[in-house]
């Protein structure tokens, strides 16, 4: 990917990327998508992004060219066993001693953990204060890293071509040129500031998947006959298809107009909201019917759309739960 220079395409030239902007990021993840491949490529752009938002120039050339090249992979680690949607509920500790820091804890659900040589790692860095303001975002450089070690990658249901694992730190030592943002206690707000980027990367993907869904499905049911003629000739079918492709366009109008204002720097983060939630309900939605329609054999494994069904149900679930992002919209009432 790194060679053919699909990664970070919305990163500046002068350190690798593409030079592009998020329009052309979203054109990659569709295209992705509807070619059925999920191999962490929104991951690796969104650590790039926190590196650009709030690294250092030294920081940004040593680790964002290495990235655009594929030779080094990125990881965002956030959840906990014990702090999903609860950020401020973090335990992963990192206390300062000398020019190093000392990493304690673990993080579950860490999508391209296993191969990741660079992780963004959210911790405590003053235990002390509650909630979100001793939180800090310290780079971590795994490769023969002491203490630091790799769970087996975790058993999901779908996105079987990324890898997903627990991260465990016992007494890692990391540099402390390494914090992102140049102070302590800068993390939470970090977070905030860039998991609008991370939900709209998942709504774009929602869109594209819904799309390819009613695509697939119209080939299917034109060919697939039933009481001796094809399945599109059942009104059911039709009328199924009809409010899919229906609500997939909708889907598509709004995303693109979240682009364009992201792009902007006009997109505002209960709008971004709206998108994660509406789109990936969307997506569940569309596929479901989608699967529904091509009978038993949406259910085998060796179609695309039982694949596509297995892979859309943690659309809801990761960036922030579908119910969180129905309370950051009901703030703004």
């Amino acid at each position: 990917a790194g060679a053919a220079g699909m990664l970070l395409p919305d990163v500046p030239d002068s350190y690798g990327g593409g030079g592009g902007t998020f329009a052309h990021t979203a054109v990659v993840l569709e295209e992705l998508t509807q070619a059925g491949v999920h191999f962490g490529f929104s991951i690796q752009n969104i650590v790039a992004h926190y590196l650009l938002a709030y690294g250092s120039d030294a920081q940004k050339c040593r680790w964002l060219p290495r990235m655009a090249r594929g030779d080094l992979v990125g990881a965002i680690a956030m959840s906990e066993p014990a702090a999903g949607s609860d950020l401020q509920g973090i335990r992963a500790t990192a206390r300062r001693v000398g020019d190093c820091y000392v990493i304690n804890g673990s993080k579950t659900f860490i999508t391209n953990g296993w191969h990741a040589g660079l992780v963004c790692l959210a911790v405590k860095t003053d235990p002390a204060v509650a909630g979100w303001k001793g939180i800090s975002l310290i780079c971590v450089e795994t490769k023969d890293l002491p203490g630091y070690r790799v769970g087996a990658a975790l058993d999901k249901i779908g996105m079987h071509g990324q890898d997903t694992c627990e991260l465990f730190f016992d007494d890692v030592r990391v540099p402390a040129a390494n914090l992102l943002g140049g102070a302590e206690g800068k993390g939470f707000s970090q977070m905030m500031e860039r998991l609008p980027y991370e939900r709209l990367t998942v709504a774009v993907g929602a869109v594209a998947a819904a799309e390819h869904a009613v695509s697939i499905t119209t080939k299917y049911v034109k060919e697939r006959t039933a009481f001796g003629k094809p399945l599109l000739d059942l009104q059911n079918t039709r009328f199924t298809l009809a409010a899919c492709k229906t609500q997939a366009q909708i889907g598509r109008v709004f995303v693109d107009n979240c682009i364009e204002r992201f792009v902007a720097g006009q997109l505002d983060d209960v709008s971004t909201a709206m998108a994660k939630y509406w789109l990936t309900e969307c997506q569940c939605r569309v596929i479901d019917d989608c699967l529904q329609l091509h009978g038993g054999y949406g259910y085998m494994t060796e179609y695309p759309i039982a694949r596509m069904w297995a892979d859309s149900r943690v659309q809801r679930i990761y960036a922030g739960t579908n119910e969180i992002m129905k309370e950051l919209i009901a703030w703004s009432l």
